[in-house]
């Protein structure tokens, strides 16, 4: 099943001697995750052997914890994309529907979980990650408080907005692995003391009682009907177990998608830098199948390929990057360069700055906001690839809580035509605990 679906870059158990919360349980890690001694690839042909010699911080913890590794799993190279379709290795396909695609970018991970090739996944969320394929796969996905998990040994993509947030069948079990990797660590100055001796399954008791849902009406407008239909009927139960819905306006967010892929891609542009087959990644001799002798990676040195160290540096991008991810630093550079700061990336971070606001503002009247996690249903495998901004668009419900550094669930919310349909539920910075109630309350 795995391999018909293509889930897995590197197939490969790892178990750990720990006894803990974990024990017995088989986790799938995200491609962008360090595993000590195991290939991570970013989903991409630049890192194509490239073997971490530490674990990344979730890792470990996992481990301790006594969870079983049973790969790397596929995604959009470097996090780019919506579909899982960039991915250097090939399109992971959706387990509901194999015509269809996964979501993105962590689309391996959520498919491991829907296929039960894994009792649970990693992946990361930079603009809805975790969420848009939890929702296209039928499974859930939590994308953390910015702060609460460490990002350290995460390969970065644009970090001031990706989190590694968990995967489950059930909201209980994806709160259990949050616990695990929640927390402060000394090598991520960015994490916080909020999530110490956490107990986020525990809030997985589905007393939504008194709770204030809202409901944001730029978030729901536009979406397809079919979709909208099933977000409704999630939302008539919730009031029937004795929540109260109400409307409310978050007028920034009209603008959140295009201030997310500008200090998205701006950020982009400078962590990939480094990515050049000298200082990392594959030399373009390696790229174009070169032998292992002419191999330049990490060795400082530029071998494997004639000319001056621009025309090195140009070669090995142009080989080992895909079209996605060369579109983005283009962008991101551009608007980065002198003369047009001020005109895209400044503007980008006011924008980002009034959807904070917005959010701020709503949560001093409802405790939760509930939206639909995908505005569609999954598409079919490349039909969206031609109009990368339309299917930059899809991300429309997702990107606003990453800018806003805010914690949110996605949970299947039934079907439409047969094809899984998911629920957003967001909650103020470090309210896990409000979301995961109200999601387990959407599954009852």
């Amino acid at each position: 099943m795995a391999a018909d679906l293509n889930i897995f870059v590197t197939e490969e158990t790892v178990e750990s001697d720990a006894d803990g919360p974990l024990s017995g349980k088989t986790v799938a890690v995200k491609d962008n995750i360090s595993t000590e001694g195991l290939r991570t690839t970013c989903g991409s042909a630049m890192l194509d052997d490239y073997v971490p010699p530490y674990d990344a911080t979730v890792v470990k913890r996992l481990k301790d914890a006594g969870a079983t590794i049973v790969g790397k799993a596929n995604m959009d190279e470097f996090g780019m994309g919506s579909t899982t379709e960039t991915s250097a290795f090939g399109a992971t396909k959706n387990p509901v529907d194999p015509e269809r695609v996964p979501g993105g970018s962590s689309g391996g991970s959520a498919a491991a979980v829907a296929a039960g090739e894994a009792d649970l996944a990693l992946g990361t969320d930079t603009g809805g990650s975790v969420r848009n394929p939890a929702a296209f796969c039928g499974v859930v996905g939590i994308k953390p408080t910015y702060g609460l998990v460490s990002r350290y040994g995460l390969v970065a993509y644009a970090n001031s907005l990706e989190q590694i947030g968990p995967f489950a069948p059930t909201v209980a079990e994806a709160a259990e692995l949050l616990d695990v990797i929640a927390g402060p660590d000394a090598k991520d100055a960015t994490t916080r003391d909020e999530g110490v001796n956490s107990d986020y399954a525990g809030a997985a008791d589905g007393d939504v009682d008194g709770l204030t849902v809202g409901v944001p009406t730029e978030l729901v407008e536009g979406a397809d009907d079919r979709v909208v239909e099933a977000f409704e009927a999630a939302l008539s139960e919730l009031e029937a177990q004795g929540a109260e819905t109400t409307e409310v306006s978050l007028e920034s967010v009209g603008h959140a998608v295009q201030a997310y892929y500008v200090i998205a891609m701006s950020e982009a542009s400078s962590n990939l830098a480094r990515f050049d087959g000298v200082r990392y990644g594959t030399s373009a001799s390696e790229a174009s199948g070169g032998s292992e002798g002419e191999r330049s990676e990490f060795s400082g040195e530029s071998g494997g390929y004639e000319g001056n160290w621009n025309e090195s540096f140009a070669r090995a991008r142009e080989e080992g990057f895909g079209a996605e991810v060369k579109r983005r630093i283009l962008l991101g550079t551009y608007a980065l360069s002198a003369g047009y700061h001020d005109k895209y990336y400044k503007k980008a971070q006011d924008a980002r700055a009034w959807v904070a606001q917005d959010f701020d503002a709503a949560f001093e009247a409802v405790d939760v906001l509930a939206s639909p996690t995908m505005p569609v249903l999954p598409p079919r495998l490349g039909e969206s690839l031609d109009d990368p901004l339309q299917l930059y668009l899809t991300d429309a419900n997702t990107v606003p809580v990453n800018l806003a550094n805010l914690p949110a669930i996605s949970v299947p919310a039934g079907e439409a035509d047969g094809l899984p349909v998911g629920l957003q539920l967001i909650g103020p910075k470090f309210g896990e605990e409000t979301i995961i109630r109200t999601a387990s309350a959407v599954e009852n």
